[in-house]
């Protein structure tokens, strides 16, 4: 290869590296700067291919896509002086590269920690605005937007924008939150007791009542049957009444004879009497018939 073929081979060399060094990419993921000397003499440009002065001019990139700060659990205290616990994190991007380099040096955790500080003031300020009440069940969605606004206004000259501020979870303090499960506790305890003395006496009345309805059928049951008693007492008295008017002298035997049995109905019965008394006088008596009439 001769002398003059190697210098073109160098000059092609030298061209395809200044020309390679004259364009620079910018993606659409990405927020570039071009330097010249130390010095910002462009920024934000639009994605795609760029030139720049080849040797003189350095390109620095940055991540332009939405990225998240996820937040340390914080305690802040409401209208009433309690503390709540609350986690939150943060949806951010760069907005203006030339900013973001020369308020934070370019770098994300200068980012994170001047956003974590402004949405840490800003939460601070809006819950110490707002009852507990207020905070938990009515107004996060209001926060959580007054909290993105206030903080963009602060962080726009750092040449970044805040998206989104969501506040994942909101408790109270773990010893408020013990006294608050042990004031649940009591207060359930009490309406347990309240309902099991109330159940207590409904179920007294109901006994009571019970007990009154049984007495009432009982007494009107024994009424019923003593009235049947009486009935069934003095139709047997009727007709003992006129078998005794018909024949006398027959239900004089006829009461003897039920004596009788009664009387010896057992072999241990015993019984000391006269001979001649009225108990035996048709016990003795051959026939009925040989038994003079009674007066």
């Amino acid at each position: 290869m001769s002398g003059k073929n190697m210098m073109w081979i160098i000059l092609a060399v030298i061209a395809v590296t200044v020309g390679s060094s004259a364009v620079y990419y910018v993606d659409e993921r990405e927020k570039a700067i071009v330097f010249q000397f130390g010095e910002i003499v462009r920024s934000n440009d639009s994605p795609g291919l760029h030139f720049k002065a080849p040797l003189i001019n350095n390109v620095k990139y940055f991540d332009a896509r939405v990225q998240t700060m996820d937040s340390d659990p914080e305690l802040y205290l409401t209208r009433e002086k309690k503390n709540l616990v609350v986690d939150s994190f943060v949806k951010w991007r760069i907005t203006n590269a030339a900013n973001y380099y020369t308020r934070l040096g370019g770098l994300a955790s200068n980012a994170r920690n001047r956003l974590a500080q402004r949405v840490n003031d800003a939460l601070r300020s809006e819950f110490g605005n707002r009852s507990v009440q207020q905070v938990i069940s009515g107004d996060r969605v209001e926060i959580m937007d007054v909290v993105r606004e206030l903080t963009n206004e602060e962080t726009a000259s750092m040449g970044i924008e805040v998206l989104d501020v969501r506040l994942k979870r909101v408790d109270l303090d773990p010893d408020i939150s013990e006294r608050v499960y042990q004031r649940m506790e009591a207060e359930r305890s009490r309406v347990a007791k309240d309902l099991r003395a109330r159940g207590a006496e409904a179920a007294e009345r109901i006994r009571a009542d019970a007990d009154r309805e049984r007495a009432i059928i009982l007494a009107e049951a024994e009424q019923k049957a003593q009235e049947i008693k009486g009935q069934g007492d003095a139709e047997a008295t009727a007709i003992y009444a006129d078998a005794f008017n018909r024949d006398r002298e027959f239900y004089r035997m006829y009461r003897s004879l039920n004596a009788y049995r009664n009387t010896f109905a057992t072999p241990d019965n015993l019984l000391v009497i006269e001979p001649d008394s009225e108990f035996f006088r048709y016990f003795n008596q051959a026939s009925p018939a040989s038994v003079e009439p009674a007066n």
